[in-house]
């Protein structure tokens, strides 16, 4: 068992003292957004209630104080993925506009007809869509990389696909869907021995285990506060200070200038020279309260607990007749995923009667329709864990199942 004291845990999160229909909420929907701890929610207050201002421009002392609070949550993200220093972490809106900027500032400077982007066959539509754009652009080439009936990546593949052409693979580390946790270190070495730079999604990962970008070897790595307890609007991007300083901007106003005349403008420092605008003062602050929280946990202690609830989810779920699970058979390689189909059911009319019984998952395609074709499905349910769900909790996902399956049976006919 692990460290965690759960009960403990989900008594600082207000949302989980809630009903829905009459019965205690059971939130199994953290991989769209997680909930937020009452320490998260009391910084974002002190933000507007005690030291509302812009940032870096005022010499007031709320803006100085805003300004200090802002780039302090900074170093608390580099602190927390092992960058090594503040200035290699960009804050963006999500883990969209990360991949955005990468596409706009890097690859619309470097690629060129006939280079290749590699992709996996698992990615969510935010590190697919991007990368169309930019190949039909430049005249760069679009190469997938594909999965076995487990969802794992084909090592043939990576070795065949990642070649003298590839000048980019994007990869997520965690799957949305699948749970899958790739081998990015090992991607981005061979990405790395070809010339290529690796991009790796991993808004799955870093809220879920312990990693160290440095360690990963990416050149980019992209991720939400959202989903790691943190408020919703902040995005981050970290790449090596040297890399950023090669990019072009991505978007352009004021903050991230240094001097600007009717004829040419020069571009701030990096980060800052990414972060146009007044940017998401409140959410930012907040954010490192989440980070704070998470790390008072122990990310090594998260993992293993989502490891317990995926075990014993996927056990208790294979029992049901006609339930389906896509991805890796053991819970160890995977994150705290479980996507599943009942039968004929359909994944919309399952989380409808789960809602009813209070519990709240996703249904649909998760922004992986091209993976939804690789399964042959049109959709899949999807329960995933953070660490306020406990094993208690999923008594009720296995009873709203039941539930679903008596409804939509249809009933053995009698003999006369």
């Amino acid at each position: 068992m692990t460290a965690l004291d759960i009960q403990r845990i989900r008594a600082d999160f207000p949302i989980l003292k809630r009903e829905v229909h009459g019965r205690p909420l059971v939130y199994f929907d953290n991989a769209a957004t997680t909930q937020k701890p009452q320490a998260v929610i009391d910084a974002l207050v002190e933000y507007y209630s005690t030291y509302n201002a812009n940032i870096h421009r005022g010499i007031h002392a709320l803006a100085e104080e805003a300004t200090a609070r802002y780039e302090a949550t900074r170093q608390s993200v580099a602190d927390f993925i092992g960058a090594p220093s503040a200035d290699c972490i960009v804050f963006t809106r999500n883990t969209t506009e990360s991949i955005n900027l990468v596409a706009h500032a890097w690859g619309r400077k470097n690629l060129q007809p006939g280079d290749e982007i590699v992709l996996s066959a698992m990615e969510h539509h935010s590190d697919i869509v991007p990368w169309q754009l930019l190949a039909q652009a430049t005249g760069a080439r679009l190469r997938v990389l594909g999965i076995d009936d487990e969802g794992r990546l084909l090592s043939d593949d990576i070795e065949r696909l990642i070649g003298e052409k590839t000048k980019l693979v994007a990869v997520t580390q965690m799957s949305n869907v699948l749970g899958t946790i790739n081998p990015v270190e090992q991607i981005a070495e061979l990405a790395h021995q070809q010339g290529a730079l690796m991009l790796v999604d991993a808004a799955q990962s870093i809220p879920h285990m312990p990693v160290d970008v440095q360690a990963l070897g990416a050149d980019f790595v992209v991720f939400s506060a959202h989903k790691m307890l943190g408020p919703t609007g902040v995005g981050v991007l970290y790449a090596p200070r040297d890399l950023l300083e090669e990019m072009d901007p991505f978007l352009t106003g004021g903050e991230m200038i240094r001097r600007v005349t009717y004829e040419d403008s020069s571009w701030n420092d990096v980060p800052w020279k990414f972060e146009a605008g007044t940017p998401n003062i409140g959410d930012v602050c907040a954010f490192s309260a989440s980070l704070d929280y998470l790390s008072d946990l122990g990310m090594e202690n998260v993992r293993a607990h989502e490891i317990d609830l995926v075990t014993v989810a996927m056990r208790r779920l294979s029992q049901i007749e006609g339930v389906t699970i896509y991805g890796p058979r053991n819970p160890e390689d995977r994150g705290g995923v479980v996507a599943f189909n009942l039968d004929d059911v359909h994944p919309h009319d399952l989380a409808t009667v789960l809602d009813q019984h209070g519990v709240a998952i996703r249904a649909g395609h998760h922004c992986a329709q091209p993976l939804m074709g690789r399964l042959d499905v049109v959709a899949t349910a999807r329960a995933s864990f953070y660490v306020y769900n406990s094993e208690e909790e999923l008594d009720a996902l296995v009873e709203g199942i039941e539930a679903a399956a008596r409804l939509f049976r249809a009933p053995v006919p009698t003999r006369a």
